[in-house]
């Protein structure tokens, strides 16, 4: 039913191709047609970004006249509140009435039925305490992976979580820093060395990286929580071209959007060792494949 979909939260800056191919794809899922949609647009970081913010909002304007949802509310900020903050504020003003919601940037593309899967696991795994979100993406593994699959900690290419979820969000990356430094469990936080997760963490805390999702997978992780992921991604980032701010991941690791075969199947809630050694390989391949190019590139900084 159309008042059991869970509210899409989608954020965007100054990117309006971008979004409008983002906004493209998710009308192509047919619960769109009945859900409510908040796009956040942030505000000009400086007067070079006026013109491109400024179109933004009327992309955003455009797709909300065009009948594609249900309800499309544009929420614009005059100043420029930075990724983190405008994704943080925005998802907790969403959560204020709404038990779940379903989040997006401006450079994800969406598969047809991505808000099927979503809104199936969002009723599914509502009162599993264990679960702390759903998400879209999915690594490319060298082996198959089931229907779904969780993995400890959470993730932030197209996801969703419950007010009960989000509460729990730490947003102090040095307190997130001391508690996994005292846990002793670093080595499968960074996916026994694979990834440079606590780097990622220790960039936050020193201001050279504006995340909210490092924050995001340390409080999951630390809570040892878990994320449903579907066994093909439904989600593919077009935002890895020097438009954007995401830095450190190579499209090596990108799935092209999969399909999704409802209904969903329900499994015990425990983490999937198969798809965590193949996350670790996956992330270990890419790692080698990268490094003279990251090395070369670090030389030339």
């Amino acid at each position: 039913m159309p008042s059991e979909l869970a509210p899409i939260a989608l954020f965007a800056y100054n990117r309006p191709d971008h979004l409008a191919r983002t906004l493209g794809a998710l009308g192509r899922c047919p619960e769109a047609r009945n859900s409510v949609i908040t796009i956040f647009c942030d505000g000009p970081r400086s007067t070079g970004d006026e013109a491109a913010v400024r179109r933004v909002s009327g992309i955003a304007r455009e797709w909300a006249a065009s009948g594609f949802a249900r309800e499309v509310v544009i929420e614009t900020s005059p100043t420029n509140k930075g990724l983190a903050a405008s994704l943080i504020s925005g998802i907790s003003s969403v959560l204020e009435t709404s038990d779940s919601v379903i989040i997006l940037e401006d450079d994800l593309l969406v598969s047809p039925n991505f808000l099927t899967f979503m809104n199936e696991a969002l009723r599914l795994y509502r009162n599993d305490s264990e679960v702390i979100s759903i998400h879209g993406f999915t690594v490319e593994v060298d082996a198959p992976l089931p229907q779904s699959f969780f993995l400890r900690g959470a993730d932030c290419w197209g996801w969703a979580t419950w007010r009960r979820g989000w509460e729990q969000f730490e947003s102090n990356g040095q307190t997130l820093l001391n508690q996994l430094d005292a846990s002793g469990l670093m080595p499968e936080f960074d996916f026994n060395g694979t990834y440079p997760y606590r780097a990622m963490l220790e960039d936050q805390v020193k201001g050279r990286i504006d995340s909210w999702a490092i924050r995001w997978y340390a409080t999951a992780f630390l809570a040892n929580k878990l994320t449903l992921y579907p066994g093909r991604s439904l989600v593919e980032n077009i935002g890895l071209d020097g438009s954007g701010t995401h830095r450190g991941v190579h499209s090596a690791l990108f799935n092209i959007p999969g399909e999704f075969d409802p209904p969903l199947i329900r499994i015990p809630v425990a983490e999937s060792p198969l798809a965590r050694s193949a996350y670790e390989r996956a992330f270990a391949r890419d790692t080698v494949r990268w490094k003279p190019l990251r090395s070369l590139i670090s030389r030339l900084k």
